[in-house]
């Protein structure tokens, strides 16, 4: 494989890894990166009991492995029209530990919302959250809204802006994305405080409510500075709404190719701390949804 850090995926056979290759592939097609395709078989502990019983369980699963494995290389290469470089390989262990492993040198580990076994671990909160909690590489989470059950290929890149510097490395990889995309950026400050609650009488021309609009679209300015120089082609859209994050978001999302938010923020209200806005977002999301955490690798 070339020395340009590669998409990697998880692949199980399930129609939602399945969604993941497709997403994956387009993604590394439209960056110019090769694609790594990931499968991993989970031997339980009870088998080793019985050293026949892990010999031919093993065999069966490692069988059905390398067939995902083609099944999906497949898949990936109808989803493009370039020629892409595709390498597969093929683990024993779990699939979490397995997929960190490759964080360092990938450009971005993608996952299906949910799959079979190990890989989608029944729940999402099991191996995508935790690979996205502990990644140092950006993990997308592939949810499709089309009625083939792909992710959307069309719409803006949306990305969610408090400021923090998790925030700032979302926003720097939303405007990678967009670029290799051609697609408009939406981005998105959500702001909410309790002492201008209209429940609690404060109205849009109440002035501490008008300060705080203020401040955040400073905010969302200071954060955006640098990056509209730095990708002139993407064109950008300005959002700073009093709000909850994960409404106004999961709305965009609805139109969007993909939604970009940092694995954790400023905390509160605003703070896209996975566990809450980013783990909310990556279970009801109408797109695919990009965890960035700082510190991760550039492309």
């Amino acid at each position: 494989m070339s020395a340009s850090k590669p998409v990697v995926v998880g692949v199980d056979g399930s129609d939602a890894a399945s969604t993941a290759v497709v997403w994956a592939a387009r993604t590394a097609a439209a960056r110019k990166l090769p694609l790594l395709l990931v499968s991993v078989v989970h031997v339980p502990a009870y088998y080793y009991s019985e050293p026949y019983l892990v010999r031919g369980y093993g065999d069966d699963l490692k069988n059905a492995g390398r067939a995902h494995l083609d099944s999906a290389e497949v898949l990936a290469r109808e989803a493009v029209d370039e020629t892409l470089e595709i390498e597969t390989k093929l683990h024993e262990g779990r699939i979490a530990e397995v997929l960190l492993q490759y964080a360092p040198g990938a450009s971005v580990i993608a996952l299906g919302s949910r799959g079979l076994g190990e890989l989608s671990g029944a729940v999402l909160g099991s191996v995508a959250r935790a690979v996205a909690a502990h990644s140092t590489t950006p993990v997308a989470v592939v949810r499709g809204r089309t009625l083939d059950g792909h992710a959307p290929t069309e719409g803006p890149v949306v990305v969610g802006i408090d400021g923090s510097e998790t925030s700032a490395a979302a926003t720097e990889a939303a405007f990678r994305e967009a670029s290799a995309r051609n697609a408009q950026l939406i981005a998105v400050n959500v702001w909410s405080d309790v002492s201008v609650q209209p429940s609690l009488g404060a109205t849009e021309d109440d002035p501490h409510w008008s300060a705080i609009q203020a401040a955040e679209e400073a905010v969302l300015s200071e954060q955006l500075a640098g990056l509209i120089e730095q990708y002139p082609d993407v064109p950008v859209q300005r959002v700073v709404r009093r709000d909850r994050p994960v409404r106004v978001l999961s709305e965009f999302s609805e139109q969007a190719q993909l939604l970009v938010v940092g694995s954790r923020g400023r905390g509160g209200f605003r703070g896209m701390l996975l566990g809450s806005t980013s783990a909310a977002l990556m279970s009801t999301a109408d797109c695919p949804v990009l965890i960035v955490r700082p510190g991760g690798p550039a492309e």
